[in-house]
């Protein structure tokens, strides 16, 4: 149920936040994985990713969904268009 709400919560929550263009969350499928939970945040670039993550409302779904049920997080940035230079974004 906690991992659940916490799909929905990322979706609704940081779907709000301009300039994030999609969000896919879930959770996980092997039982021993490390991770129990996931979420990407899809933005046009690197600027657009900085503003999202300043953003109080991205604060606010860390400090309400995210730090009360991880023990650790992990953050990873890709660029996810082919032949673009993530530099030059």
């Amino acid at each position: 149920e906690t991992i659940d709400s916490m799909i929905r919560e990322s979706r609704q929550r940081l779907l709000k936040i301009p300039g994030v263009l999609a969000v896919r969350s879930g959770r996980r499928l092997e039982p021993d994985a490390p991770w129990g939970f996931f979420f990407a945040v899809a933005v046009e670039s690197p600027t657009r990713l900085a503003a999202c993550t300043a953003h109080a409302a991205y604060a606010r779904f860390f400090a309400e969904v995210i730090t009360p049920h991880a023990g650790r997080t992990l953050a990873a940035n890709f660029e996810t268009t082919p032949g673009r230079d993530p530099l030059l974004s």
